[in-house]
């Protein structure tokens, strides 16, 4: 099996994973759905609040070693994360400016949990490459999403991509943690897949955005030679 069919068997099972566990907390956070649609609380203060939460369990126990008590409070706050969306669709309190934080605050997220393990890593002389490799893994899963924001704001195509935000919280996550609990390798395998996995679809989404554009600029070329 080549290294890319074995990625997108990966991510398949991942996919299947996260599709398994949200209608879970879906069920689990209705009740308390039900009791804040009743609230003041807006979806805004939820997606603050889950960012809050993540950003200061990552950065607060990763960096002195805590990795197992980070990540599974973290955990925590990622799938809370789903609390935002549910209250919007129950007070009917959606729109451009909650899409923007939503989106916004999921990037502050994610740098936390990348920042707050790279700065363990810079702490242990021995684990100067991984905080290159977590470096990267922040960076790069950076200019995904701008990618594809970016094209959608230039009406380009950009659906396609092997690892998905949730794929990369919960590999990283789920490495760190397991690390935590003493399981060897786990973190530095995680991590150089979760590299190679988002440089991967970087390329993927940059190159459909490039064939979307030549075939915009053919067709607009076509349109004109007509005309």
């Amino acid at each position: 099996m080549t290294a890319q069919k074995a990625w997108v068997v990966t991510s398949k099972i991942l996919t299947a994973m996260l599709n398994f566990l949200r209608p879970f907390f879906r069920r689990l956070f209705n009740p308390v759905i039900q009791v804040l649609a009743r609230t003041p609380v807006t979806p805004n203060m939820i997606t603050v609040a889950g960012t809050v939460g993540v950003s200061a369990s990552a950065l607060a126990l990763f960096p002195i070693g805590e990795l197992f008590p980070g990540a599974a409070s973290a955990t925590v706050f990622v799938f809370t994360d789903m609390l935002d969306g549910m209250l919007a669709r129950v007070k009917g309190d959606s729109g451009p400016w909650g899409a923007f934080l939503d989106s916004t605050m999921d990037r502050v997220g994610d740098a936390a949990v990348f920042g707050g393990i790279t700065i363990w890593f810079i702490r242990n002389p021995a684990d100067h490459v991984l905080a290159v490799v977590s470096l990267f893994c922040l960076a790069c899963g950076l200019c995904v999403s701008y990618v594809k924001a970016r094209a959608q704001s230039l009406g380009l195509k950009c659906d396609v991509g092997l690892i998905e935000r949730p794929e990369r919280l919960l590999i990283g996550l789920t490495s760190i943690g397991l690390s935590g609990l003493g399981v060897p390798y786990i973190l530095p395998i995680g991590l150089w897949a979760l590299a190679a996995g988002t440089l991967v679809t970087l390329g993927q989404r940059m190159r459909a955005v490039y064939l979307d554009a030549k075939s915009a600029k053919e067709a607009d070329a076509t349109q004109d030679g007509e005309g």
